[in-house]
C-alpha cells in the first residue's frame, strides 16, 4: 500500500508551477502534446517507466505528486486535466528494482502529462542513485550508524532531496537540516577543521566550547570530536577525552572523529612507515584505527567511539568490517553522489531511468523492443485519495 504517501503533500515538494509549463521539459515533448492538440488528437495512453540496473527507488511519491499538481492544459481548449482523469500503479519508496523492470505505469492523457517526462525520470535517477548507494553502504557497514555527509558535494538546492533519498538508503542521520526537511529531521554531524582552526588549533579548546554551547542551546547534540587537525590522532583524543572528563564528566564524550588526509601517516604510524614505507598507512587506515581504540581503552575512556570519515565506500567499510576494525559508526558524502569508481568501490555512479509508450486508447502500441511488461508488484495509487494537494493524503 501507498500509507508512506500520507506523510509527503505535494507543497512538501515545492515544486516550481513553471513546471506545468512545460518550462523544464525537453522541448520535443511540449512539441509533442502541441502537435497532438494541433491535429485535433487527445490519446489516452500508458507510459511505462523501467531503469536498466539494480538498485533501490525513491521519489515515487514525488513524482505521484508532481501529477497531481502539475499537468498541463489543452493547448487549444484549455481543457485542465485532472489527477482523476489518470490511473497509476508503482513500486514505492525504498523497494529492490531489477532491470527493465517495470517501475511506473501511468495512465492518462497524453496531452495532459507528455512535458512531465523529462522531470519524473530526472526525479527517479537522482533519487534513486543516491538511495542506492546508501544502502550499499549501509549493507557493508552491518547496522553502524552512517552520517549521510553529502551536502558540500554538490549544489546546495539538492541537499532536502538527496537527503530523503539517504533515508530511503537507510541513512540513520543527515548533515544539514536541509537535508532532513522531508523527514523531520534535523543535521547531525560532529565539528570541522574549520572551528579548531578558529580556535587557534587548540583541539581541546574547541570541543569544550562546543559542549558548553551545546548543552546551552542544543543539549539533544552528542559531542563528537575531531582528532585528526594535528595529525595526531591519539594525543588529542586522549587529551580531549581527559578535559570533557573533567569538564563535563563520564558519557560526555561519545566518540571522537578521524578524518585524516589520505596523503598523511600520522604521528602513530610514523615509525611504522619509516620502516616499511608508508603503503596501508595513510589516511584513515585499520592500523591507526586500532592503535587509537587501545591507547582510549588503556587511558580509561572503554566508551568513547571512534567515527571515521574521509574516502569510504562500500569496499573499504567491508574491509574494516571484515578484518574487525573498532570503529563506531562511518561518515561518507560524496562517492554515494555518483563521484566514485563504480563497482570498484561497491557503487553505483549514474541510474538512468528511461519511460516509453506502451499503450495508446487501449490498445498495445510500443518501439519495437519496449513492449508492455507486466509487473504483479506494483501497487494501484488510490486517487480518490490523493485529496487536495496542499492536504496529507
Amino acid at each position: 500500500m501507498h500509507e508512506g504517501l500520507r506523510a509527503y503533500p505535494a507543497s512538501l515538494f515545492q515544486f516550481d508551477p513553471r513546471m506545468s509549463e512545460g518550462w523544464y521539459s525537453d522541448r520535443y515533448f511540449v512539441r509533442t502534446a502541441n502537435t497532438l492538440a494541433f491535429d485535433d488528437r487527445d490519446p489516452v495512453v500508458q507510459v511505462q517507466v523501467f531503469a536498466k540496473q539494480h538498485g533501490i527507488i525513491a521519489g515515487v511519491y514525488e513524482v505521484i505528486r508532481m501529477l497531481q499538481t502539475q499537468l498541463a492544459r489543452h493547448p487549444y481548449t484549455g481543457r485542465a486535466y485532472s489527477i482523476r482523469d489518470f490511473s497509476i500503479e508503482t513500486l514505492i519508496d525504498g523497494d529492490p528494482l531489477s532491470p527493465h523492470e517495470s517501475a511506473l505505469l501511468i495512465t492518462g492523457p497524453y496531452i495532459a502529462f507528455a512535458h512531465l517526462e523529462t522531470d519524473f525520470l530526472g526525479v527517479l535517477a537522482r533519487r534513486s542513485l543516491v538511495a542506492t548507494n546508501v544502502r550499499r553502504v549501509m549493507d557493508a557497514a552491518h547496522g553502524k550508524p552512517v552520517i549521510f555527509m553529502g551536502a558540500r558535494h554538490d549544489d546546495w538546492r539538492v541537499q532536502t532531496p538527496d537527503g530523503y533519498a539517504a533515508r530511503v538508503g537507510g541513512a540513520g542521520s543527515v548533515s544539514s537540516d536541509a537535508g532532513g526537511a522531508w523527514w523531520g529531521a534535523s543535521g547531525g554531524g560532529t565539528m570541522p577543521h574549520a572551528m579548531i582552526a578558529a580556535f587557534g588549533g587548540d583541539v581541546v579548546g574547541a570541543t569544550l566550547a562546543f559542549a558548553r554551547c551545546c548543552l546551552a542551546h542544543e543539549p539533544d547534540v552528542k559531542v563528537v570530536s575531531l582528532v585528526d587537525y594535528h595529525n595526531d590522532v591519539v594525543r588529542d583524543a586522549l587529551a580531549v577525552a581527559r578535559a570533557m572528563h573533567d569538564a563535563f564528566g563520564a558519557g560526555s564524550l561519545v566518540a571522537v572523529r578521524v578524518d585524516t588526509s589520505e596523503r598523511l601517516v600520522d604521528v602513530a604510524l610514523a615509525a611504522d612507515a619509516a620502516a616499511r614505507g608508508r603503503e596501508g598507512l595513510t589516511g584513515v587506515n585499520p592500523e591507526l584505527v586500532r592503535r587509537l581504540r587501545s591507547a582510549l581503552d588503556q587511558g580509561g575512556f572503554p566508551d568513547v567511539g571512534i567515527i571515521v570519515s574521509g574516502g569510504f565506500t562500500p569496499a573499504k567499510i567491508r574491509r574494516f568490517e571484515r578484518e574487525g576494525v573498532p570503529v563506531t559508526g562511518y561518515g561518507i558524502g560524496s562517492s554515494l553522489l555518483g563521484h566514485n569508481d563504480g563497482e570498484q568501490d561497491g557503487l553505483l555512479n549514474d541510474f538512468d531511468f528511461t519511460a516509453d509508450v506502451v499503450m495508446v486508447d487501449g490498445r498495445l502500441e510500443s518501439k519495437v523492443g519496449r513492449g508492455f511488461v507486466p509487473n504483479a508488484r506494483l501497487v494501484p495509487v488510490d486517487i480518490g485519495a490523493l485529496g487536495n494537494p496542499d492536504a496529507r493524503a
